[in-house]
């Protein structure tokens, strides 16, 4: 096992039992509500195996449905993000993506920002449709998603500046 692979499963567990042990109790306002276990997928290597990552994507929302008794849509959503992630990196990184030289560390700013908004938006119009699922909500599902949404990549863009200052 290589140190790569030691450092995503360390990120793996680490980020699970932050949100199930810490972030899952927060419900601020009865909207705000940060979900920063997709970091993981965030910051998954360009180069993976697309089927393993879809796997272990489903996996790590399956674990935050299980501990949150969620019936399923937080796999939904990592599954759908895992999916669309190639498209995201693609439209914000364009060639840099192409040749496979993305590390989100080394990024500039817009570029990151732009890349969280997006996999973070579609993760939580995911999540909180099906939570709800009923269209009569849609007003729910937006003010649920644009809240917890921007709750998310504050501390999403947080963490990220943290973590590049240690590899620095």
């Amino acid at each position: 096992m290589n140190k790569d692979t030691l450092l995503h499963i360390t990120r793996f567990i680490v980020l699970i039992l932050v949100q199930t042990m810490v972030l899952n109790h927060i419900n601020f306002l009865g909207y705000l509500n940060p979900y920063i276990y997709i970091i993981f997928i965030l910051l998954a290597p360009i180069n993976i195996n697309r089927s393993l990552f879809l796997v272990v994507s489903f996996m790590l929302g399956l674990t935050i449905d299980m501990f949150g008794d969620s019936g399923g849509v937080h796999a939904a959503a990592c599954t759908i993000i895992a999916f669309f992630r190639p498209i995201a990196l693609r439209s914000v990184f364009g060639l840099s993506y192409e040749f496979q030289t993305v590390k989100l560390s080394n990024v500039r700013f817009g570029e990151r920002f732009a890349y969280v908004i997006l996999m973070v938006l579609t993760h939580h119009i995911v999540l909180f449709s099906l939570e709800i699922f009923n269209f009569s909500h849609i007003l729910l599902i937006i003010k649920k998603t644009l809240l917890s949404s921007l709750f998310t990549i504050v501390i999403t863009m947080l963490v990220l500046a943290l973590f590049r200052r240690n590899n620095s």
